[in-house]
């Protein structure tokens, strides 16, 4: 049993408005930082659906890269954002 790529798509458009809300509405910037990286998962979820759906890998490859590259933007922007509040 397999679940459709439309449920999928739908979650993923959720995920990438409650992160648009949430940068649009929020003054925090840690907030605002985890709705940027909800967003960027969300874009994800739709590669890797289109790349299923398709049956090829490139999609997930190219999800991957985005996931490794957004876990070096997590580290240097939390702490770019610690040093902010020190000072």
């Amino acid at each position: 049993m397999s679940v459709p790529a439309g449920y999928y798509l739908a979650l993923a458009a959720g995920l990438f408005t409650i992160g648009a809300v949430g940068v649009l509405v929020r003054r925090s910037v840690i907030v605002m930082f985890m709705c940027v990286e909800l967003m960027l998962n969300a874009v994800n979820l739709t590669l890797v659906t289109f790349a299923r759906t398709n049956g090829n890998l490139d999609g997930q490859i190219l999800s991957f890269f985005v996931m490794v590259v957004a876990a070096a933007e997590v580290t240097v922007g939390l702490a770019l954002i610690v040093n902010l509040f020190r000072l």
